[in-house]
C-alpha cells in the first residue's frame, strides 16, 4: 500500500494495524518513496556456533602463526 506523508499522519493508527495484520505500507512524498512500514520479523535468528562455522572453512598452505614464527626468525637473521 502507497500513501502520502499528509495521509499517513492523519491515519497512523490504522496504518499501524494494517503493518501488525501482515501488510507494508510505503510512506511518498511528492511521489517518492521516503519510508516504509513492515512488520517485525518472527522469531528469533541463531547464528551458528564459532566452532561449527570454523569446522566448515578448509585451510590452505601454513597456518598464520607458523608465518609469523618463521618471519620473526628471519628477521634475527
Amino acid at each position: 500500500m502507497n500513501i502520502n506523508v499528509k495521509e499517513a499522519r492523519n491515519q497512523f493508527a490504522s496504518l499501524l494495524n494494517r503493518v501488525q495484520e501482515g501488510d507494508e505500507v510505503s510512506i511518498l512524498r511528492h511521489g517518492k518513496e521516503v519510508a516504509r512500514l513492515i512488520p517485525p520479523q518472527r522469531g528469533v535468528r541463531h547464528l551458528p556456533s564459532l566452532k561449527a562455522f570454523r569446522s566448515t572453512i578448509r585451510m590452505k598452505g601454513e597456518s598464520l602463526s607458523s608465518l609469523v614464527i618463521r618471519a620473526r626468525g628471519e628477521e634475527r637473521c
